[in-house]
């Protein structure tokens, strides 16, 4: 695919969804990192309604790493995954204080030194609270961008690759979140909604999409 048809496709995408920005709801990097790690298999809207009381008990970084995994765990337990990240969060804290004077870093390489923060969640804190150009590649982006064909390849980091070498750069963000809501909205994992897909003949039948 050529760098012209992938802007095409980014057209159609806000064509579509002209409305399409983060869905998870932050303030600040500390929040954007804590509801970033929450948000791995889970729906941001479980995650915002999680965040909405964690986010009074735990304003800030320093309460955060003072919080034992034993009094996090409950409260973020409709998230899934609840032992792991309340570990991951504490932790990812704990360091940021100790390391970092409070201050959540924006540097990938500092931000995926910390417990939790992959390739993914330190895109995504670039990308949200530092309003660094991203293409975080979540399971939406992944699955998308195979399957319409703006990349071919096998992994999360191999895709934001590829996306970052087709996409100009001032893109990358807005494209991030047009193709995470695409995903979401219309090319489900399952039962893709082509009958309704500005890109379903175009795209997707060149790539041998089955429902």
């Amino acid at each position: 695919m050529t760098v012209i048809d992938a802007e095409r496709v980014l057209d159609a995408l806000e064509d579509l969804y002209p409305e399409a920005r983060a869905e998870l709801h932050f303030s600040n990097p500390y929040e954007t990192l804590v509801a970033t790690i929450l948000s791995a298999q889970c729906t941001d809207k479980r995650v915002n309604q999680v965040t909405e009381q964690l986010f009074v008990r735990y304003p800030n970084v320093e309460s955060m790493a003072r919080a034992s995994i034993e009094e996090l765990e409950p409260q973020i337990k409709s998230c899934g995954l609840y032992h792991n990240k309340a570990k991951n969060i504490i932790a990812a804290c704990q360091a940021i204080v100790a390391d970092y004077h409070s201050v959540v870093p924006s540097d990938r390489k500092e931000l995926m030194s910390l417990p939790g923060v992959g390739q993914k969640t330190a895109g995504v804190v670039l990308l949200a609270a530092f309003g660094e150009d991203q293409i975080p590649v979540d399971t939406h982006v992944f699955r998308v961008s195979n399957r319409i064909g703006l990349v071919h390849a096998s992994t999360p980091i191999e895709t934001e690759r590829q996306l970052r070498a087709i996409l100009p750069r001032e893109r990358w963000s807005h494209g991030h979140h047009l193709i995470i809501w695409h995903g979401r909205r219309c090319c489900a994992a399952r039962k893709p909604a082509c009958d309704r897909c500005p890109l379903s003949d175009s795209l997707c039948e060149k790539n041998n999409v089955k429902d």
